[in-house]
């Protein structure tokens, strides 16, 4: 039975609240805050926000210095763990994680407590804009249908969208200079979000629902993803021609039209790549509808972290070194360059490998302290130069890191791609 629409209040506290104050929240608050909107963060985890209010978090400078002025601005940023918060802001953005399980299955535990939680404390005028990777029909699903068996009509007491988020940790580009899809239940919807968004971006592509904007982010990072497998596959090819890969993608880059740039690598990391493809591909699945392309390029993606340790077994053995005794050291474990983000990253896998296949793993940065693995904790050692190693494989190059004594180490495979060729030194 329903419960009836829920009594306004008096006025809302906030203009927005953000649930979920990681990579994706954490930046959006501060961008919503920058431009003179109240804004309320809310995350579960207390460890969480006593981080963000010592500033003991992954961000850009930028993003550093908007949060000194957040956190000073004590009027218009607040930080709480109280879901019943919720009723206080105008807008609520939902920004939490969308993982895939080991068996590359959608994990939506987290997205469907947030979505829980935003409709039972929705009041009537809202507006709830998902912005969290995930299958068609999930802004439906988990918050329009819900918020109706509640009594809270979408497009009429309450108004629903999806915008995906568009970040990219690591990349100064400044969020307002980013364009956002909007998409809602009704086309009511769409409009209450764009004129709630509005400010936010440069750019606001208004689609015709929310089932639309949720196809649109899975067509874009199903199309990195794909481009990346097979930047791979041109590496492998390139290398078997005695032809240096780099130069080729480069030269193609000179096309005007009708060419963009990917390049090969150690594997794929962070949210999106790794798993984003797999809520699509979930999904096909079960409507029995084939998607090929996509399949091999994920199959091909998780398989390149052994493909790394393959071809260092190989280079070891060519100088004499069996891997069970071999001392290998991994220069850069995030995900990629000038982060401290391990989410995902080919780094974990690769040293995984190496360490049940017998080998002593070490490695350097300065980005990430330690390193959590299954098999035990590493720390990064301070001084790569001096660490005695068999072979460095260079798997992360951030832009302050020093990679000058690489020339005079006998053995370096290069997962990047990106040094210049010299003796000794090999590539995926």
């Amino acid at each position: 039975m329903s419960e009836g629409p829920v009594a306004a209040s008096a006025g809302p506290a906030h203009d927005v609240a953000v649930v979920g104050l990681g990579y994706v929240g954490l930046p959006t608050a501060l961008a919503l805050h920058a431009t003179g909107r109240r804004v309320l963060g809310i995350d579960v985890d207390p460890a969480r926000l006593t981080a963000i209010g010592k500033r003991r978090v992954d961000l850009l400078p930028a993003d550093l210095l908007r949060l000194d002025q957040a956190l000073a601005d004590r009027s218009a940023f607040e930080l709480t763990d109280e879901p019943a918060r919720l009723a206080d802001a105008a807008t609520v953005l939902i920004c939490v994680p969308t993982p895939v399980d080991p068996q590359l299955v959608p994990d939506l535990r987290i997205l469907r407590r947030a979505c829980e939680t935003v409709v039972a404390h929705a009041v009537p005028g809202q507006v709830l804009v998902l912005t969290s990777t995930s299958y068609v029909g999930t802004t439906r699903e988990l918050l329009a249908e819900p918020l109706a068996a509640r009594g809270l009509r979408p497009g009429v007491d309450v108004f629903v969208a999806f915008s995906p988020e568009r970040i990219d940790p690591g990349n100064e580009r400044p969020q307002a200079l980013v364009p956002r899809v909007v998409g809602g239940v009704t086309p009511e919807c769409r409009d209450r979000a764009t004129a709630a968004l509005r400010g936010y971006g440069p750019t606001l592509h208004e689609v015709s629902s929310a089932d639309t904007a949720e196809m649109t982010k899975l067509l874009e990072n199903t199309f990195r993803a794909v481009n990346i497998a097979f930047a791979n596959e041109i590496a492998e090819a390139s290398r078997a021609f005695g032809l240096d890969v780099q130069e080729v993608i480069e030269a193609a880059a000179t096309k005007p039209f009708g060419f963009m740039p990917f390049y090969p690598g150690p594997g794929v990391g962070g949210h999106c790549i790794p798993c984003d493809p797999h809520y699509l591909l979930w999904q096909l699945r079960g409507a029995r509808t084939p998607a090929p392309v996509i399949e091999h390029a994920m199959t091909a993606l998780a398989g390149r972290p052994r493909l790394v340790v393959d071809r260092i077994r190989t280079l070891l053995a060519d100088t004499g070194v069996p891997l069970r005794d071999a001392r290998v050291l991994v220069l850069g474990v995030a995900y990629k360059p000038d982060v401290e983000d391990l989410r995902e990253s080919p780094a974990l896998e690769i040293m995984e490998h190496l360490r049940s296949a017998g080998a002593t793993v070490a490695y350097h940065d300065p980005h990430v302290p330690r390193l959590p693995l299954a098999s035990g904790t590493v720390h990064s050692v301070p001084h790569p130069d001096t660490a005695p190693a068999d072979l460095v494989l260079v798997h992360t190059l951030h832009r302050a890191a020093d990679v000058g004594w690489l020339d005079r180490h006998p053995l370096v495979l290069d997962a990047t791609y990106r040094l210049a060729p010299a003796p000794g030194r090999f590539r995926l």
